[in-house]
């Protein structure tokens, strides 16, 4: 099963969507590479597509599929941070959780958004 090390990255109500070119949005993050932990393929994975160079993740959950494990992490971005494109990422745009559903966004995405949203509220 591959790892997955994910990112939540919010900015007041939005969340940070990364996409490759001809792709479906995503959210920011990769591969867990041999001798890295989670958290250090978060903080990479985010800095080589957005160039936000953040290191206060917290750990969110673990979300399975059939041939994935996602660790997701979750971070806020000031204003003052402005992510950009690198790397294969061909875009990056902040989304409302409300615009999620007119998004076409990977579906073990939608899920893990769903999780979170649902868990940030109770």
């Amino acid at each position: 099963m591959k790892e997955r090390a994910t990112v939540i990255c919010r900015r007041d109500d939005e969340i940070l969507y990364v996409r490759k070119p001809k792709a479906r949005w995503n959210l920011p993050g990769g591969k867990v590479e041999a001798g890295e932990s989670p958290a250090q393929a978060a903080v990479r994975e985010l800095r080589e597509e957005t160039g936000l160079i953040l290191e206060d993740l917290s750990y969110v959950t673990r979300c399975e599929s059939e041939t994935v494990l996602h660790h997701v992490f979750e971070v806020s971005v000031t204003l003052i941070a402005s992510p950009s494109p690198k790397n294969e990422i061909a875009d990056c745009k902040w989304f409302t959780a409300k615009a999620l559903s007119d998004v076409k966004v990977n579906p073990s995405v939608k899920s893990i958004i769903k999780a979170f949203l649902s868990d940030a509220i109770a």
